[in-house]
């Protein structure tokens, strides 16, 4: 479990390089960059596949395995972008980001998993942490004309972490599954981006070059690492870790002179470990403990 933990984490790790990514890709809309990454994150599966020692025995994918799988990876795109086109983009963002509470609260109904107070306390600090980092220690102002892209960032959240809680229900489920997801989602994209954007291609070396890596990492192997996370690692941990992604993006934002350190994120940094910590708390002590237990008998 915790090799499958870490695994999951390296998903958020390399979210954290989307922000930038993107910002990197040029003016590309967003549907026609969601068709291209994900087609390079289909390629990233099929080489996995190629290189990966056969499975001596098949596994029977369930029906409602694609359905989670396709509406999971397109559904949170489609409508966080929905969500971006009809709400200020600090308040969607704070909705959409939700989502890593929600896996700490839904992991309770998973079987084999127990909910604890700091399991829920962890995600609430990194959800306060995250809130300092998009408004930027600024505040909030939600408005009633734009409910209904409020209504969608809530969608956006509630359908991640749907796909991530019942992705752990398919433990039996090969990873490389995913593979398919992204191609789907990529097919579902490029109609959407025919259907209501123009066509702008990357115009520089650099701009091309961005879009690669946004398909190899963050809209590429994360989306494997994360599957493999959910599925085996603690899933309580990696949602309270979740909301490290907007802290470290805003890091590398930092280290590569497209955003100015600040006091708001020097507390959002301790928001989040401290939240991360606390919802990890019986897997980074748990052991110490058991020890003095059997020390004391």
């Amino acid at each position: 479990m915790a090799r499958a933990t870490l695994i999951g984490f390296s998903a958020i790790a390399m979210w954290a390089l989307l922000a930038l990514l993107t910002d990197a890709s040029g003016h590309v809309p967003p549907f026609q960059l969601s068709a291209m990454t994900f087609a390079i994150g289909t390629l990233v599966g099929l080489v996995a596949r190629l290189v990966s020692p056969p499975t001596a025995e098949r596994v029977k994918i369930p029906g409602q395995v694609w359905l989670i799988g396709i509406a999971g990876l397109f559904g949170y795109h489609f409508f966080y972008f929905t969500a971006l086109r009809n709400a200020p983009a600090v308040e969607a963002s704070l909705i959409a980001y939700l989502w890593p509470l929600l896996i700490v609260l839904g992991s309770a109904l998973m079987p084999g998993e127990r909910l604890r107070w700091h399991h829920v306390a962890g995600a609430l600090l990194g959800l306060i942490g995250t809130a300092l980092i998009v408004t930027k220690g600024g505040g909030v102002s939600f408005e009633g004309r734009y409910a209904f892209g409020y209504a969608m960032a809530g969608v956006c959240a509630f359908i991640w972490s749907a796909y991530s809680l019942l992705s752990r229900r398919f433990p039996a489920v090969p990873t490389s599954v995913v593979t398919w997801f992204c191609g789907a989602t990529s097919l579902l994209s490029l109609g959407f981006h025919f259907a209501l954007e123009q066509t702008v291609l990357p115009q520089t070396p650099g701009q091309w070059l961005a879009v690669l890596g946004l398909g190899l990492m963050p809209v590429g192997a994360a989306f494997y690492a994360w599957d493999h996370g959910v599925k085996h690692g603690n899933i309580q941990v990696l949602g309270a870790a979740s909301y490290a992604a907007p802290l470290l993006s805003t890091l590398v934002l930092i280290a590569s002179g497209f955003a100015e350190p600040s006091l708001s994120i020097v507390a959002a940094c301790l928001f989040i470990t401290g939240g991360a910590a606390l919802a990890a708390k019986n897997r980074l002590f748990g052991r110490r403990a058991e020890v003095t237990g059997e020390a004391g008998a």
